[in-house]
């Protein structure tokens, strides 16, 4: 293994190239957004151009899409695809249940959406996003832009009721304005730093006037891939109960380890 690649970014590689076994031929595969997914996205690349695999995604961005067409991926909508077999994504923190934390990327709804319309859903990650309970991440919140503030205070009064340790809200920036989502929408942070229940949460938080959609994926991922820096995959299979452990050894090649930055 050459030392061009960090440990985290290794990590992030070898669960990307081990999730994309999951890929059967013919199949219709819902592509996350985020650091993970790009190099799922591009071993994917590599899989078509080496194997000849065909293979239609579907990406839950516009940057998953840019990147999958460059790579070769074949890119339609989900209303194109209208079900999915496989969707592969990463998330911000999962635990032991395989619930999870998403939206850090900003495309936590059209990641749900595309992950709820799939036979399965397999998530990569790196170690250090393996929590005990969910919420030392901040959780993400989509809102409609119209009423923001109002939204953001319900919010806030709603936190009250619940059991979590923060209630603080920010706002998502891109610079001096707000982050703005592909569908045209605001997102707010919640620093909750635990959800002792995160059901309940994701629940109340959605039936507040002006939350479109928040970043709890409960009892939607089947599988967890976790990277380590040494090359080590392990295998969680919330399904079948299984726990399954593999190295990955690779070369490093110009058509997967270009556009690092990506």
């Amino acid at each position: 293994m050459s030392g061009e690649l960090s440990p985290i970014d290794t990590a992030k590689f070898v669960a990307a190239k081990r999730a994309v076994e999951f890929v059967e031929d013919g199949m219709k595969v819902g592509l996350g957004t985020g650091s993970t997914a790009a190099w799922m996205v591009r071993c994917l690349g590599e899989m078509i151009r080496e194997e000849g695999l065909k293979v239609t995604g579907v990406p839950t961005s516009t940057r998953t899409a840019e990147l999958a067409r460059k790579v070769g991926v074949k890119v339609v909508s989900l209303d194109e695809a209208k079900w999915l077999d496989l969707t592969i994504d990463g998330a911000d923190e999962f635990d032991q249940d395989l619930n999870l934390i998403k939206g850090g990327g900003g495309a936590l709804l059209q990641e749900k959406i595309v992950a709820t319309a799939s036979d399965r859903m397999v998530v990569i990650s790196d170690a250090s996003k393996r929590v005990e309970r969910l919420g030392n991440y901040p959780l993400p919140v989509e809102l409609v832009p119209f009423g923001w503030q109002t939204t953001k205070a319900l919010i806030e009064e709603t936190l009250a009721g619940l059991d979590v340790l923060g209630q603080n809200v920010t706002l998502r920036l891109n610079g001096q304005t707000p982050f703005v989502t592909d569908e045209g929408n605001f997102i707010v942070d919640l620093h909750l730093h635990r959800i002792a229940n995160p059901r309940q949460v994701s629940l109340v938080l959605n039936q507040i006037p002006g939350v479109v959609e928040n970043g709890l994926f409960i009892d939607i991922c089947d599988v967890v891939v976790i990277g380590h820096g040494s090359g080590r995959v392990e295998v969680d299979d919330i399904n079948s109960g299984t726990h399954e452990e593999d190295r990955i050894e690779f070369v490093e090649s110009a058509n997967v380890f270009s556009d690092l930055s990506d």
